[in-house]
């Protein structure tokens, strides 16, 4: 028998379900999302009544979330994309944010981990830097987890050109290496370095950094180079080749080169010349001993 003055359960639950969603009508704004954790920073916040359904948890409960795009960052125009946020822990409510938009391009309501959104047939204009994040529905009103860090999302046509480098520099003695770096704008791309007259790619390597070092050997370092880099998967994107680089041999290492030998080859003659005078000296000597035919 239900005792007086206590609300019937399915009244509980309405006035539950009210909290949870209170001040979550609409789609939360960039200000809930990235300022959403540091309410809950203030010097003043603190849990709500324990004994309450929906209570809040500390600021550190709050990890961010990450973002990822399928299937890949660097698209051509008219592509699919889905952005990917992953929550560590399950959430209620994600949202999608593109910098510079005060409201989200997107928001999720899913009880998972996971929320993906999809960009069709994306444009130039739709790429920028985006960012996501989400809210359980124990939270309080507005609270919100730290923001993803950022994906840049690039639909482009071509990548920008790179830049094409000597280290140390394009003046290379033989017996010295040289390692030209090829630098683009973005990590994480594939690498070509090629050299004028040869169809193939010299070199090919992929890396996680903005930019690829090709090693060479000195001696057969002297040429034009010239390389590019691409996505390292399809949808394929590529750059224009990069200006051409030329690498020279050293002058004055061949100078020195053409010294040496000429010491070795002076050394060589006074040898020659000691060993001649010691012959003509026991001709002589042979000549003139007693009973000599020649005496």
């Amino acid at each position: 028998r239900r005792r007086e003055g206590t609300a019937e359960p399915w009244l509980l639950f309405l006035l539950q379900l009210r909290s949870a969603h209170h001040g979550l009508g609409a789609a939360p704004s960039t200000a809930d999302c990235l300022a959403g954790v540091s309410r809950g920073h203030h010097s003043n916040w603190k849990p709500e009544d324990p004994g309450s359904p929906i209570s809040s948890v500390p600021p550190a409960s709050y990890p961010k979330p990450w973002l990822e795009a399928q299937p890949a960052a660097i698209v051509t125009p008219g592509i699919n994309i889905t952005l990917r946020c992953w929550a560590p822990q399950p959430a209620w409510r994600f949202a999608l944010f593109k910098s510079g938009d005060a409201a989200p391009v997107i928001y999720r309501d899913v009880a998972s981990e996971l929320a993906e959104f999809f960009l069709e047939e994306v444009t130039p204009a739709q790429g920028g830097s985006y960012r996501c994040c989400y809210r359980r529905l124990s939270w309080g009103p507005g609270v919100w987890s730290h923001p993803s860090d950022t994906l840049e999302l690039l639909v482009t046509d071509e990548l920008p050109r790179p830049s094409l480098v000597a280290l140390p520099g394009p003046v290379v003695a033989p017996w010295a290496n040289v390692s030209l770096r090829c630098a683009g704008r973005v990590g994480g791309m594939s690498f070509a370095l090629y050299r004028v007259g040869v169809a193939a790619p010299l070199q090919y390597r992929r890396s996680a950094q903005p930019w690829a070092d090709f090693p060479l050997p000195g001696a057969r370092a002297p040429g034009t180079y010239s390389c590019y880099y691409h996505t390292p998967s399809a949808p394929y994107v590529l750059s224009q080749r990069s200006e051409p680089l030329v690498i020279s041999a050293d002058g004055s290492g061949s100078s020195d080169y053409t010294q040496g030998n000429v010491v070795r080859l002076g050394l060589a003659g006074l040898v020659l010349a000691f060993l001649g005078t010691l012959v003509v000296f026991d001709w002589r000597s042979r000549s003139r001993a007693p009973g000599s035919m020649w005496a």
